[in-house]
């Protein structure tokens, strides 16, 4: 896309569950979790996920939260941008955002899961290593077995840092 956005990011909020949802529809090959799920993101995890928007319409999603028993950990669940919002370095920019917030000022090390075929993903998190010259590990994490009889692969456990 050749047309450049201005995209405000911000915190969300708990009415903006039922968006982020349609959007995260938009963006396979993301799992789809229930609306109720986004509803919680967007409320009680607010300060560790990122709404993008433009034009008044959401266009891309960030969801992390805290580690339990790790505050030093952001583990990033979910990194959404809408199809119209792609090209413009969106998926760094709210990782980079959530990462600035006084609520992550702790924060040394990131974690993620990734299935082997997403690229984009891979290099999105691959440059934020690069960026706070941080190392990065990978191993498995949730294999395919885990997932039952549902088509899903593997999920890779990236794990940038610690940095500080």
């Amino acid at each position: 896309m050749t047309e450049k956005l201005e995209i405000q990011l911000r915190l969300p909020n708990l009415e903006e569950g039922k968006p982020v949802h349609e959007l995260i529809q938009r963006c396979p090959p993301l799992d789809v979790n229930s609306s109720y799920n986004y509803f919680l993101l967007c409320s009680h995890f607010r300060d560790t996920c990122v709404v993008a928007e433009a034009n008044d319409r959401i266009v891309g999603f960030l969801s992390a939260y805290l580690i339990p028993g790790r505050a030093e950990t952001l583990f990033v669940w979910q990194v959404a941008v809408d199809e119209a919002a792609r090209g413009h370095g969106l998926a760094g920019r709210m990782l980079e955002h959530v990462m600035a917030r006084p609520f992550c000022a702790d924060v040394h090390t990131l974690e993620t899961t990734i299935s082997p075929s997403n690229l984009p993903s891979r290099r999105v998190f691959q440059h934020y290593a690069e960026k706070v010259g941080a190392q990065s590990s990978e191993e498995t994490f949730i294999e395919v077995h885990h997932f039952g009889g549902e088509a899903h692969e593997e999920e890779r456990l990236i794990r940038i840092g610690p940095w500080k």
